[in-house]
């Protein structure tokens, strides 16, 4: 009875020493602060709220970002400014979270009894011991947590454009390795910056698993979508369909190629897709679509099919045309979000076969998260200058009417 009174007196003083308040933390936190601020208040010429005529910019906000120290994690306050942007890059690791996530996937693996050799040649060159499953839950507890709340986060605002791509991965399912789709989505915002808007993982990339996707987007607030790029997959045209109505949908130029080449012999193959390229190469829509009759007329006499298959998807290869000539080498393929399939690859290749689902949503949900917050940080993608579509649209209005 003895020992169990004295258990029970020290988890009440450990919760206690737990809930207490840190002055170490607290002073961290004011010094911190006070250095980040001092340095905004240089690049505005000027202090918070001081009139000055020195001043060249202004503070808009703050935006919160996890600092983990010896102290515990202490949450910051990272100013924002209204024009440019702010990062105490002496003070915050980059992708610190990212690695977190790489860092226990390898684990969990190891712990699960499915690595080989040079995963755990790769989990001692990261420091790492042996580890019991109660430490690993540990250590992803935090991770699964932050990535939860990015994925569940409600969308606010308008997405004028959005892009969707699935990435394949290797997964043991039902004591199998089996192949499971990523789905992702990226969209930009009524400020012209770059969200990753979600991330779900799907047994099969079909038309059932993009629905399911896409109405999980409107759910958390998707709306304002005016196209949608993408490839050519049957089951994702039927979704952003149903779920995406009133949105036009851009066939990626890229994907659209690699299908036309197929169709040409390998000698010719550089040549058409040179002819194919020009069409996108002209300064306006009228251009554009001049040029893409064109080339349908030089290819019919040697390449019939390509010509085929180039005239069917005029509308849908086209449809960037409808929209400002500033935006259209970003929307008129899924490049930009290729560049982030990479980016995804290049960490998720070091596990190479993730022991499960869970593994996977939470090192690319971290990855992605990441990927997110660099791009609230970094300059606008695109700009929306809405005084000028509004003149730029009365012609073509005018033109339809009539």
């Amino acid at each position: 009875m003895a020992a169990k009174d004295t258990i029970d007196a020290l988890e009440w003083l450990r919760k206690q020493i737990e809930q207490a308040p840190d002055p170490l933390r607290e002073v961290l936190n004011e010094v911190v602060t006070a250095i980040m601020g001092a340095e905004v208040d240089a690049i505005c010429g000027a202090r918070y709220g001081e009139p000055s005529a020195d001043r060249v910019n202004h503070r808009n906000g703050y935006r919160v970002r996890a600092w983990d120290t010896r102290a515990g994690t202490i949450p910051l306050e990272i100013p924002k400014l209204r024009h440019g942007s702010y990062f105490p890059g002496w003070l915050l690791e980059p992708r610190r979270r990212a690695e977190k996530a790489l860092t226990h996937v390898i684990v969990e693996a190891y712990v699960q009894g499915v690595s080989t050799r040079k995963v755990e040649d790769l989990v001692q060159s990261l420091g790492l011991e042996k580890l019991s499953k109660s430490q690993v839950s540990q250590l992803a507890k935090e991770l699964d947590s932050t990535v939860k709340s990015f994925r569940e986060r409600p969308l606010e605002g308008k997405f004028r454009y959005v892009w969707l791509d699935a990435i394949v991965f290797k997964c043991r399912e039902a004591g199998r390795i089996a192949n499971v789709a990523g789905l992702v989505a990226v969209g930009v915002n009524e400020d012209g910056r770059r969200e990753v808007l979600g991330f779900d993982v799907v047994t099969v990339e079909s038309g059932a698993g993009w629905l399911a996707f896409l109405r999980s987007l409107k759910a958390r607030g998707l709306k304002g979508v005016e196209l949608v790029i993408s490839d050519a997959h049957p089951g994702l045209r039927d979704a952003i369909g149903s779920a995406l109505r009133g949105a036009s949908w851009q066939r990626c130029r890229t994907h659209f190629m690699r299908n036309l080449l197929v169709r040409v012999p390998k000698a010719a193959q550089s040549l058409v897709a040179t002819l194919v390229r020009s069409i996108f190469a002209q300064p306006d829509v009228e251009s554009v679509r001049a040029q893409h009759g064109r080339i349908v007329e030089q290819l019919v006499p040697r390449f019939g099919k390509a010509a085929e298959l180039l005239a069917e998807a005029v509308e849908e290869l086209l449809a960037f045309t409808a929209f400002p000539k500033e935006h259209w080498r970003q929307i008129w393929s899924n490049n930009p979000q290729e560049r982030l399939n990479r980016e995804i690859r290049r960490r998720t290749d070091v596990v190479g076969i993730f022991p499960n689902r869970d593994a996977i949503v939470r090192l690319v949900g971290a990855v992605l998260c990441e990927t997110h917050d660099d791009w609230v940080v970094v300059r606008r993608y695109m700009t929306f200058d809405e005084k000028r579509e509004e003149v730029e649209d009365k012609p073509r209005a005018l033109k339809k009417a009539a």
